[in-house]
């Protein structure tokens, strides 16, 4: 399994376009390279450790979820099979598959595209306060982790550092004009419900979820990742219980431990023991499983 993990690529023929949290991003010209490393961060701040799979997982799961939406809205992979990439990846093979995908390069629109289905997370927290999340009113007396009678679009700033800062639809409308707000409101709302419907069925609850879009051929596309346990709340059906935090198929698992420690969520960031390490690798692995009846390859 080791042999398999990659905490950074460095392919010093190509060009680094942005070296993300979790993701190593090259410039190919009217294309983009995106590889998902193991890297994983927790509160902004990468870890020294890997989560084995990780990378995989969510290449895996980005490129299902495309193909299920794209009837919804155009997606900028081009493909994930390093067999049919340039000639100039060959090289790279080895690193590059199964955790790799060659995208259309767009102009990312500067919103992160948040809907909520469930009252959790920063969210709660906002509920707890004034009843309501980025400006919009919501019943009194919900419970953490309730479901809410409609999903709401809660979009926030994207942040090249530190944390993404919650905003009201009146924002994004200032910053990409009416049309387009109301616009990326409708699309991610519908590939939530369209998501979280057939995730039910996989014994999977999608609590709430971030998109990204940008632009090509002045056309809104959906770019970045869809739907992973990085991107979105995955809850096992089987024990969700309103009123209380739940159990995760994301990176919750690892935050949950992280907070147990007397660590105060700046760089460096803590080594996580093997065990962590183990069940959080367990848990991409069954939230990929169960989404798409295979296992990874």
């Amino acid at each position: 399994m080791a042999s398999d993990i990659i905490l950074k690529t460095e392919f010093s023929d190509l060009k680094l376009f942005r070296r993300g949290k979790v993701r190593d991003v090259y410039d190919l010209g009217d294309k983009l390279l995106i590889v998902s490393t193991d890297r994983i961060s927790c509160f902004d701040v990468i870890l020294p450790c890997a989560i084995p799979y990780k990378g995989k997982v969510l290449t895996s799961i980005s490129v299902f979820w495309f193909n299920f939406i794209k009837d919804v809205i155009a997606h900028h992979l081009i493909t994930a099979d390093v067999e049919k990439y340039p000639a100039e990846l060959k090289k790279y093979r080895d690193d590059l598959a199964g955790r790799s995908m060659l995208v259309l390069k767009t102009k990312p629109l500067p919103v992160e595209c948040v809907v909520r289905g469930y009252l959790s997370g920063s969210g709660w927290k906002e509920y707890k306060q004034k009843q309501s999340i980025c400006s919009i009113k919501l019943p009194p007396g919900l419970k953490e982790s309730d479901k809410l009678e409609e999903p709401i679009f809660t979009p926030s700033t994207k942040a090249d550092v530190g944390h993404d800062q919650n905003v009201n639809q009146e924002y994004i409308e200032g910053l990409i004009g009416r049309d387009m707000a109301e616009k990326l409101k409708n699309i991610s709302i519908e590939i939530y419900k369209r998501a979280r419907d057939y995730a039910l069925q996989k014994g999977i609850i999608i609590a709430d979820t971030k998109f990204e879009f940008g632009i090509y051929n002045n056309q809104v596309i959906i770019i970045d990742e869809a739907l992973t346990p990085d991107s979105s709340r995955f809850w096992p059906l089987e024990s969700y219980r309103p009123g209380q935090s739940q159990p995760s198929f994301d990176k919750q698992f690892v935050r949950d431990y992280l907070e147990t420690l007397d660590w105060n969520k700046t760089p460096p960031a803590p080594s996580l023991p093997m065990e962590i390490i183990a069940k959080t690798t367990e848990k991409y692995l069954d939230a990929y499983r169960k989404l798409t009846g295979k296992e990874l390859k």
